[in-house]
């Protein structure tokens, strides 16, 4: 008997309808507010090299409940109070992808995953090598590990390149695993003691968030107090406070019920991701990417071998990492990418995952705390990688960025006016008679035109 034909899977295939709008609406979102991102990076920038007293004092200035271990800078209220809230839509991204997206299915999963572990393992490995060659400081090495999807979302807006649904859609899986594995990062190299007082607390109050959702209780007058009550538990144990923000994140369902449009999960990231991307991300970029930029300070970042570790991890490494995982995942599962696309198009796409910002900012600043001074420099090397990146991304996306307007264009192509992209119903039999009575009617007028047209020409056959 013969052998069945190979049904070998496709990388960056066409993705299902519900998947490819979700993806749509999540990355428009995440477009936005990468804008907004950007721009309070340069209102950071200008604002401390312009006026630097000025942002050091607004920065360091405290406030809040010392009785509860809560008297904070405004820079220290922005990476730990409203970092939270970002990783709190994190744990419902995650959440969302291990129960209903691409990190259900094991076989999907194994690209994004291998991709994003590869993609963070290879820059920490060039910080190492860069740093030990040069004599510097190990404790950066997570630095370069993350990918900042708004960022890159952003790059992608600015400089106007399309770019095809399936890649975007790996772009975004990508950066959810690498928060995910940034989250535990920062929990188990970042924490020096651990007030265990507190932390019982803080799982204290996590059961009763996870016990409320689990009987239904409804009420945000409810969950804020609780989630507030449980971050600070968190920070007070010495586990950084955004932790909490990702385990409630995580507690939600974000699978609907029967009878539900949305899921709870869904509904609530819907209310909260404006926050996080609007107002919370922002004012943390507002406040943590403020340093001083100059010949020396540009100088120190490429002749220093933590930040030069910084800025080749993320232009190189991060690079490196993800093309190198995704052909190893192509190589060893006997996949193959759609026939649409290209290795030229991963290369571009792990190139622009180089652009790290929000999660590397935060980790720069947890790994060398109490060093003023290299700290900045790392926050620089970090912006200047990122320039670096998407700079290089923008050239190679580019080259290709005719063949991706047409694939968009052909993704969006609605010629029966019903709503859904022609792409997905070819199958459908119903489709087919709408287009062949659309194609009738054009058929038609085209022939009364040519009617019209040659009664005219008759008409004017005499002398003038």
């Amino acid at each position: 008997m013969a052998a069945p034909p190979s049904t070998a899977r496709k990388f960056f295939g066409r993705m299902s309808l519900p998947e490819r709008n979700f993806v749509v609406d999540a990355l428009r979102a995440e477009t936005v507010g990468g804008v907004l991102l950007l721009v309070a990076a340069i209102a950071a920038l200008i604002w401390a090299n312009t006026l630097p007293d000025s942002y050091e004092t607004v920065s360091h200035y405290h406030f809040g409940p010392a009785a509860l271990g809560l008297d904070l800078s405004v820079e220290h209220w922005a990476a730990d109070g409203l970092l939270a809230v970002f990783f709190f839509v994190a744990g419902i991204e995650l959440k969302r992808e291990l129960v209903a997206g691409d990190l259900r299915d094991p076989k999907a999963a194994v690209l994004p995953v291998v991709a994003a572990v590869c993609g963070m393992a290879v820059p920490a490995l060039v910080y190492v090598l860069t740093s030990l060659a040069g004599g510097g400081s190990l404790e950066g090495w997570a630095v370069p590990t993350a990918t900042d999807i708004a960022f890159a979302l952003a790059v992608l807006a600015v400089i106007g390149t399309s770019l095809p649904s399936a890649l975007r859609a790996f772009l975004l899986t990508l950066a959810v695993v690498d928060d995910l594995f940034a989250i535990l990062i920062i929990a188990v190299f970042f924490t020096d003691s651990i007030n265990f007082a507190a932390l019982g607390g803080a799982v204290v109050g996590l059961g009763v968030f996870w016990l409320l959702l689990r009987k239904g209780v409804h009420g945000w007058y409810l969950y804020v107090p609780l989630a507030l009550v449980i971050w600070g538990l968190m920070y007070n144990s010495g586990i950084h406070a955004t932790i909490a923000g990702v385990a409630m994140g995580l507690m939600l369902r974000c699978h609907p019920h029967e009878g539900e449009e949305h899921s709870p999960g869904e509904h609530i990231e819907h209310l909260v991701r404006p926050v996080s991307a609007g107002l919370a991300v922002p004012l943390f970029a507002l406040f943590s990417a403020g340093v001083s930029i100059s010949g020396g300070a540009i100088h120190d970042v490429f002749t220093r071998p933590e930040t030069l570790g910084v800025v080749l991890g993320l232009v190189v490494g991060k690079a490196v990492g993800i093309f190198g995982g995704t052909w190893l995942t192509a190589r060893f599962t006997r996949a193959s990418l759609s026939d649409d696309l290209e290795w030229a198009d991963v290369a571009a796409v792990a190139t622009l995952a180089g652009i790290g910002f929000t999660v590397s900012l935060l980790i720069g600043e947890l790994a060398f705390e109490g060093n003023t001074s290299l700290t900045d420099e790392t926050k620089a090397a970090v912006l200047i990688g990122s320039l670096i990146a998407a700079v290089l991304a923008t050239a190679l996306l580019k080259l290709r960025n005719a063949k991706y307007r047409a694939m968009c264009e052909d993704e969006e192509r609605d010629e029966d006016l019903d709503g859904i992209p022609d792409i997905y119903e070819q199958d459908n039999p119903a489709y087919h008679l709408r287009m062949a009575a659309i194609y009738e009617r054009k058929a038609a007028e085209h022939r009364r035109l040519a009617e019209v047209a040659g009664g005219a020409s008759e008409g004017n056959d005499g002398p003038a």
